[in-house]
């Protein structure tokens, strides 16, 4: 399975920090955001991994390179800013990305989720999306979660989780879609109206790196995991 890192956005509510650095390349205990999703994905058996790039994108591609420092085969999908929004700018990324689901990972968070396990959901699968307790910035939250005890099906009913920005979809999900530019959201509300959406609850570290107190949370988190026992 490949993986595809959502890392193109602008990352407005972290100006003036985000003015001269692409939020993925924001340091988090001594390694960019993106460089904690690229270790974990080397460590869950992933080999190969698609970026978008758009605002500061090149600053990526030069800190990054090839992946090999991550034992990792990066390639870029290059978008021009503010053109495509997420849902377009994996459409533009399907050639890269091949025939087969691939797991699709926000370079926003920050998480201890192990994505070794993206790799078992089941291959008749359209989507699987991992979902969180709700933050206090998303109270409502996005998506329920029903257990009918053979899959975790995703249903627009209460009591609702958040999305983490973790997933795993099949690429015909995008090339049905006809025009350029749409968000993500516009997919998954499809699938889940199809009725063809699975997903999990993870109940361990995430936070959604959009403001500063959550920046300083993963800060401190990343503190703690590496401080001496």
């Amino acid at each position: 399975m490949k993986a595809m890192i959502l890392a193109a956005g602008r990352g407005e509510r972290l100006r003036p920090l985000t003015d001269h650095t692409p939020k993925p390349l924001i340091d988090i205990g001594g390694q960019p955001l993106i460089g904690h999703h690229l270790s974990a994905l080397a460590r869950a058996g992933f080999e190969e991994v698609v970026i978008n790039v758009a605002y500061l994108g090149e600053q990526i591609v030069d800190t990054l390179g090839d992946g090999r420092d991550w034992g990792l085969c990066i390639a870029y999908s290059r978008e021009t800013p503010g053109e495509l929004d997420t849902g377009g700018g994996i459409r533009q990324a399907l050639a890269l990305l091949g025939e087969r689901p691939f797991a699709l990972i926000s370079a926003d968070v920050f998480t201890d989720f192990d994505y070794a396990g993206l790799h078992s959901v089941d291959g008749d699968c359209v989507m699987h999306a991992v979902l969180v307790d709700n933050p206090p910035h998303h109270p409502d939250g996005d998506f329920g979660l029903v257990d009918d005890g053979l899959s975790a099906r995703l249903v627009d009913t209460a009591p609702r989780l958040t999305y983490a920005g973790i997933g795993v979809y099949a690429p015909s999900l995008f090339a049905r879609i006809g025009h350029k530019r749409f968000p993500l959201v516009t997919v998954m509300r499809d699938t889940l109206a199809r009725n063809q959406a699975t997903g999990v609850h993870h109940h361990g570290r995430w936070v959604d790196v959009g403001r500063p107190s959550a920046l300083d949370t993963a800060r401190a988190l990343a503190g703690a995991a590496t401080a001496p026992q």
